[in-house]
């Protein structure tokens, strides 16, 4: 290639990456505009949950999600106190963002008042919810507390949690590696150089799936923008760590930037594109979900480890011709310098004496660090993993979880939030007598047209006749929304919900039950059915992936085994550590679904940057000594890719939604657990001692090399 070319070529790379940037940098900020918090709209449309959802406007004034305000006074209410909650409720109903308020509605205890304001389709929720408060606040009698909560309300509070995810957590995420870059390279050059090249493909990523989420192609929610963040992030630093490894070996054999260029990009090529198609295969085969919140981050994910690996194989080569060895200043490699010396007696450093250690006691590291990762595996058995309540989803304050509390202390704990039943208008008296039969319905009311959710107060189950007073009727059916006595978002009322379920099913086959309660019920169901199809696919198909690029059944098979204990430990002590430490309520189905595609497709990561550069190894040296050299070689960008991605996912916990705390650590712990004991000391172990063996059925395992 001519002088011309080597120059324009690189130029053009930075040139137009500097270009992707410049458009999408600005889409940083903007992506929330695309991002929906709606459990709902995560639902699959064969959910019963779905199906009400779909219909409801039929049989009512169509509106937005209610907001319920309680005032309570310590003693009981005085008139002077429920004239201010008329006034309020007033107030409230002249705001153009709420569409309708119920009258203020003082509890039998006499302590409380409920009013229940629905805001309008239009209206977002955040803004009107914290608008709402300060009205409240600013009407409050002395001595008596306000509170806004119900759907709008826990909303708000999670829209608020999530605000961090634009700049705060990508803050703390950038300087957690520019930190540990600092440390590992100590250049005040190359850091740089590997966190651009990160955040420009983080630009492109962000780029594409605005776009996508603008177009309802893809569908984006604060738990998967934060997760393409952190992902793009760290993935594109790791592939960037090795292929700078690459580089500054071969700065050392060839004395042209070009030289080395060429040289680092085949020999770092192969790995880094079959370690970004594991991941990349393994978070689509999220798209097997039936939970679209699952099935959001299949695409979302790939998307942003397809250009982790553009950027770290075009932008960071191309910086790295242009500083060559000014990159790596002070401590630049100089053409001619000799390599480490990797094994043998010679060989110094911690790779060496974990090489050594491998080498004398190979059976034994990797029985005791198989029993090691089992035992913290044990804590599995704790794990409560079926779903929490939404007022728990927000780790520290909230006013919505707080006025759930009083809510439920002097009114039905499912005020404002009701179980909803579609069944057919000729049933309409069986199935009245069949939700209020239920246990955990405390009255019912029929939908008409003329009046929101939410703000028709509820009869007595004593007195349900006013069920039926003038419902709408649409295709034949009727809307009944049923009071729970319980809060919505608790075992109890989901109970509730399944009881109700089987009781409407027997009086009208074609029955649904929706509702916010119901939405959990269903999602909480759907989710755990993911997790149990997605994971063994999620197996086979990287396994089968490993079989292609290394040549071999066996070393796949001790690869796949070694991830599976080192999540099984990672999850187990997570499970303590949630139940013991923090005393979380529960997980999410999803957090071992995602923590288990993470740390599967990362953790073959850096199996597959060890074996790839063992198998090299071994093909020139042979299979024992091909283990020491890749292990010795790998040892130290390995475990700084892996130090790198724990801090990126740990940065995670800094938004305070437990979903996002707790997969923070799993992740976290995880990959280090996986970068510190199971490439280091486990996997080197099984492949020293299986030899030849572990190559199986390649000509490796065949081939006669000297021991």
């Amino acid at each position: 290639m001519s002088r011309f070319l080597r120059i324009v070529l690189p130029a053009l790379v930075i040139v137009v990456w500097l270009a992707i940037a410049s458009v999408g940098g600005p889409y940083f900020g903007k992506i929330s505009e695309v991002s929906t918090n709606d459990q709902t709209s995560f639902l699959p449309a064969s959910a019963d949950a779905t199906k009400v959802q779909e219909r409801s406007s039929e049989f009512r004034q169509e509106s937005g999600a209610p907001a319920i305000i309680v005032l309570e006074r310590d003693g009981g209410m005085s008139s002077s106190d429920l004239t201010a909650a008329k006034d309020l409720a007033t107030q409230l109903g002249d705001r153009d963002d709420v569409e309708a308020v119920s009258p203020a509605i003082p509890s039998e205890d006499g302590d409380a008042v409920e009013i229940v304001a629905t805001l309008t389709t239009a209206a977002d929720t955040g803004d009107a919810v914290e608008a709402i408060r300060a009205d409240v606040d600013d009407s409050l009698p002395s001595g008596v507390s306000g509170y806004v909560t119900g759907p709008a309300g826990f909303t708000a509070d999670l829209t608020e949690a999530f605000a961090g995810i634009d700049g705060l957590l990508l803050g703390v995420a950038l300087a957690a590696v520019f930190v540990i870059l600092i440390i590992v390279y100590r250049s005040p050059l190359l850091p740089i150089l590997v966190l651009g090249t990160a955040t420009f493909a983080l630009c492109a990523s962000i780029l594409v799936v605005w776009w996508l989420a603008k177009a309802d192609i893809v569908t984006v929610n604060g738990q998967v923008q934060g997760i393409l963040s952190i992902l793009v992030i760290g993935a594109a630093t790791d592939y960037a760590l090795l292929y700078t490894a690459r580089f500054r070996e071969a700065l050392r054999d060839h004395r042209t930037g070009w030289g080395a260029t060429k040289a680092a990009l085949r020999g770092s090529l192969e790995p880094i594109l079959a370690s970004g198609g594991t991941v990349i295969v393994g978070v689509l085969c999220l798209l097997l979900s039936d939970l679209n919140s699952n099935k959001a981050l299949g695409p979302v994910a790939a998307i942003g480890i397809a250009f982790s690996l553009l950027a770290a194989l075009s932008l960071l080569p191309a910086l790295l011709l242009a500083f060559r060895r000014a990159a790596f200043w002070p401590l630049r490699p100089a053409y001619g310098s000799p390599h480490p010396v990797l094994t043998g007696p010679d060989a110094r450093g911690i790779w060496a004496r974990v090489g050594r250690l491998v080498a004398k006691r190979s059976r034994v590291v990797w029985i005791v660090c198989t029993v090691g990762l089992l035992a913290m595996g044990t804590g599995l058995v704790g794990l409560k993993a079926d779903g929490v309540p939404q007022s728990d989803l927000v780790i520290g304050a909230s006013q919505a979880r707080d006025g759930q509390d009083v809510l439920s202390d002097h009114f039905p704990g499912g005020s404002g939030s009701p179980a909803q039943v579609i069944g057919s208008e000729r049933d309409l008296d069986a199935l009245v007598d069949a939700v209020t039969g239920v246990d955990g319905v405390d009255g019912v009311v029929a939908a008409a047209k003329d009046a929101p959710s939410g703000t028709v107060p509820v009869t007595s189950d004593s007195n349900p006749s006013g069920a039926a007073a003038a419902p709408t009727v649409s295709r034949g059916d009727v809307l009944l929304e049923a009071t729970l006595s319980d809060p919505a978002d608790s075992d109890a009322a989901e109970q509730t919900v399944r009881d109700l379920r089987a009781a409407v099913e027997r009086v009208d086959p074609g029955a649904v039950v929706g509702g916010v309660t119901a939405t959990a019920v269903d999602t909480n169901d759907t989710g755990i059915r993911d997790r149990t199809l997605i994971i063994p696919v999620v197996l086979v198909v990287i396994l089968l992936i490993l079989m292609l690029l290394l040549r071999s059944v066996v070393a796949p098979l001790v690869l796949i085994g070694s991830v599976i204990v080192s999540f099984a430990a990672a999850l187990g002590v997570g499970a303590l550590v949630f139940d013991h430490v923090f005393h979380f309520p529960g997980a999410d189905p999803s957090v071992p679904l995602y923590s288990f595609v993470f740390l599967v497709a990362l953790g073959v990561d850096y199996n597959i940057f060890l074996m790839t550069r063992v198998r090299e190894e071994a093909l020139r040296h042979g299979p024992h000594e091909g283990v020491l050299r890749g292990l010795g070689v790998t040892g130290g960008v390995i475990t700084s890719a892996g130090v790198v991605l724990a801090a990126t996912f740990a940065a995670l916990g800094v938004i305070p939604i437990l979903f996002l705390v707790q997969i923070a650590f799993v992740v976290a712990f995880g990959v280090l657990l996986d970068t510190i004991v199971v490439r280091s000391l486990l996997v080197p172990a099984i492949a020293y001692d299986l030899g030849r063996r572990a190559w199986w059925p390649s000509r490796l395992s065949r081939a006669n090399h000297h021991m």
